[in-house]
């Protein structure tokens, strides 16, 4: 028997996937983040209600300043989670791909609970395998790519465990 998240995330996401919700969600969703992440002092997230979310901590490959990014996350089954720099199918690739590609050292957040993560760029080889797990937890979430006329950076973010005598 399906759970309730389950049910919402059927009716949701076709919804996600309408010229609409393409064109309000990089409008409206991280404002809405934003309030609700000082509301509940970081401990809600709305993206999370619906999607396996983390915050990607990366340093800007420009600038040099620690970004913060929500991003939907897939588990890999191995400890580590897969994201896709699917940025709501436009057309070009969110800032935060070229920050992991400049500085593949991050961290990120999940539930609260921060962790340094090392981050490597899947290779064309490995993509459709992780599209495939990525589509068992949210199904049709590829035609973001193919809507976007780019092929969707998509990257392996791996824990590292810091030495003992470490700060």
């Amino acid at each position: 028997m399906p759970t309730a998240l389950q049910i919402v995330r059927s009716l949701v996401a076709p919804l996600t996937r309408t010229r609409l919700f393409r064109w309000l969600g990089p409008r409206v969703l991280p404002p809405v983040e934003r309030v609700l992440k000082w509301l509940s002092r970081g401990r809600v997230q709305l993206s999370g209600l619906l999607v396996p979310s983390l915050v990607l901590h990366s340093i800007g490959a420009k600038s040099g300043i620690e970004r913060d990014t929500i991003l939907m996350y897939t588990a890999d089954g191995h400890g580590r989670a897969i994201v896709a720099g699917t940025s709501f199918a436009r057309t070009g690739h969110p800032a935060w791909t070229y920050n992991l590609m400049a500085h593949p050292d991050a961290a990120i957040s999940v539930r609260g609970n921060r962790m340094q993560v090392q981050a490597r760029r899947l290779s064309p080889a490995e993509c459709d395998a992780a599209w495939h797990i990525i589509e068992r937890q949210w199904p049709g979430y590829r035609s973001y790519e193919r809507d976007s006329g780019r092929t969707v950076r998509l990257f392996l973010l791996q824990p590292v465990r810091r030495p003992a005598n470490s700060p």
